[in-house]
């Protein structure tokens, strides 16, 4: 049978558990924005070179690439 004790502790491992949580997600969001649109930046810079096409598939991927970043961390936070 719990004890009054026992009840309090777990509540607060819930608590710091939570919190540890939403610290990892803070600390991960960035990472998730610059990562994406710099792969989609990086992928775009070789297309074009590859191409002949100068800066506009850099710019396009790189646009789709923050979109999808802004996308992954709405989805996230949700």
């Amino acid at each position: 049978m719990p004890t009054e004790d026992s009840f309090q502790k777990s509540e607060g491992a819930r608590e710091i558990r939570k919190s540890n949580n939403q610290l990892a997600m803070a600390l991960e969001l960035p990472f998730v924005l610059v990562g994406t649109v710099g792969l989609a930046v990086l992928l775009g810079f070789y297309l074009d070179r590859w191409l002949h096409t100068k800066p506009v598939l850099t710019l396009v991927l790189g646009a789709l690439g923050f979109v999808g970043g802004i996308r992954e961390i709405i989805r996230r936070v949700k």
